[in-house]
């Protein structure tokens, strides 16, 4: 049941993180200042999704490896603190000020500055759970 459930809940988190940052950079690049805002305010309400997906993945992943030594699980397992740590430590926070600032019209150089923060966290954390992904299909297509 863990094998089915990992891949799948692995897969929502990425496909999370992937909504919330190609919806930032196109509001941003071709949207108004409404859109902009309507999307600050809208990724809070997909943090729960997200932080639910990442618990699942990385609890099932723990357990599914148990004491493995395999090179390819060492790397996951070397990701995982990089991907729970930006998020818990910037994805989230980040998201919660700018909906704050964009609540409140405040469009400014703190905005800009933490969606920049935001945005190279988010980029991080795709490329290291997109890495763990191809691991794990490596890992299934040998066993």
């Amino acid at each position: 049941m863990l094998a089915r459930i990992h891949p799948v809940a692995g897969v929502i988190g990425l496909l999370t993180i992937l909504t919330f940052w190609t919806s930032t950079v196109l509001t941003e690049l071709f949207g108004s200042e409404a859109a902009v805002r309507a999307v600050k305010l809208a990724i809070p309400w997909g943090l729960p999704v997200l932080v639910l997906a990442l618990a699942v993945t990385g609890g099932s992943g723990f357990r599914l490896a148990g004491g493995s030594t395999d090179p390819i699980i060492a790397a996951k397992r070397r990701r995982m603190p990089f991907i729970a740590g930006n998020g818990l430590l910037v994805l989230i926070p980040s998201a919660i000020t700018l909906a704050v600032l964009a609540g409140t019209d405040r469009f400014g150089a703190a905005f800009y500055g933490v969606q920049a923060l935001e945005l190279t966290a988010g980029a991080v954390n795709i490329v290291l759970m997109s890495l763990n992904a191809r691991d794990g299909r490596r890992l299934r297509a040998r066993g």
